[in-house]
């Protein structure tokens, strides 16, 4: 059962990132063809964001493909960290190249309004991009809905310990925001005959981004410092060897994420005082197995016994 439930998730998680690498490619050779037309600020800094949204997702596949990596002498509980660290990687990204390009063009065009030629390809272009990246955000939406388990949006964010699901769903928001921010930039600039506006919708997206980048590296931080199992499987673990014969009461329980499908647990455990080392052994190959058994994201146990085999 661990091996099929595994494959599922990772085959949602690399649906989700396709889905944005495609979407976010195509849009950004629009934008950038667009803001080289006519000479838009805000197109330019949304074909950034874009591009850097297109190299992200490629980031996530690698932490993927890494994280698959098997377990060795250096690494003995495997790789999959690798794919939390490539997402932290992922809002430093958005941060410095997204949000610090958007900056820079609101900036100098503030500075040094330019008035937009050809805003009506603008105007098609965006909305082109809204499709896409509306349907780039619907499909990470309905993964990210399925790790919600009724939860929350803000909880399940906090509570997910798959980086995929949320790094996607929250670059694909920026896109959308961006696009209506670059779209009353726009209009605005050319009704108003105020082109300064344009630089300003420039430094709305980059502002955008910075909080984007700013959540994710905030969220990514706590799965790369190590973040516990969900508290039902904590709780399912204690279940499981109050259950089993011969223990007598469950001690610590220690647990930590490698990755979204792998969890290392440790747990201390009371044994009736009448076993011996053999009785105890049996029991402890016992209680590990059907942990297990029963949590396909649980890769490794380690049990500490007390009391009579202490």
């Amino acid at each position: 059962m661990a091996a099929p439930a595994g494959r599922s998730a990772q085959h949602s998680s690399k649906l989700v990132i396709y889905a944005a690498l495609a979407g976010n490619l195509l849009i950004a050779v629009t934008k950038f063809v667009a803001a080289a037309w006519t000479g838009s600020s805000a197109m330019l800094s949304e074909g950034v964001h874009s591009l850097v949204d297109t190299g992200n997702q490629g980031l996530m596949l690698y932490g993927l493909h890494r994280a698959k990596q098997p377990p060795s002498e250096e690494h003995p509980l495997g790789h999959g960290r690798e794919l939390y660290f490539w997402s932290f990687v992922v809002a430093l990204l958005i941060f410095s190249l997204g949000a610090g390009i958007s900056f820079y063009e609101g900036v100098v065009h503030v500075r040094h309004p330019v008035p937009i030629t050809e805003p009506t390809v603008n105007y098609v272009v965006l909305g082109l991009a809204f499709v896409f990246e509306g349907g780039s955000w619907a499909v990470a939406w309905r993964e990210f809905r399925k790790q919600r388990r009724g939860e929350g949006v803000f909880t399940a964010l906090v509570q997910s310990r798959d980086p995929t699901g949320f790094v996607v769903l929250f670059e694909d928001s920026a896109a959308l925001l961006g696009i209506a921010i670059a779209f009353v930039g726009m209009f605005l600039a050319e009704r108003l005959e105020m082109p300064v506006l344009d630089g300003v919708a420039s430094l709305g997206i980059g502002a955008v981004l910075a909080l984007t980048a700013i959540v994710l590296a905030r969220e990514c931080k706590g799965l790369l410092i190590g973040e516990s199992a969900r508290a039902e499987t904590r709780r399912s673990i204690r279940e499981i060897a109050a259950r089993e014969p011969g223990v007598r009461q469950t001690g610590r329980l220690i647990s930590v994420h490698l990755g979204p499908e792998q969890i290392v647990v440790a747990l201390e455990i009371d044994l009736d005082a009448d076993l011996d080392g053999n009785d105890s052994e049996t029991v402890i190959r016992s209680l590990r197995r059907h942990i297990l058994d029963r949590h396909a994201d649980v890769t490794e146990v380690f049990i500490s016994p007390t009391g009579a085999a202490g």
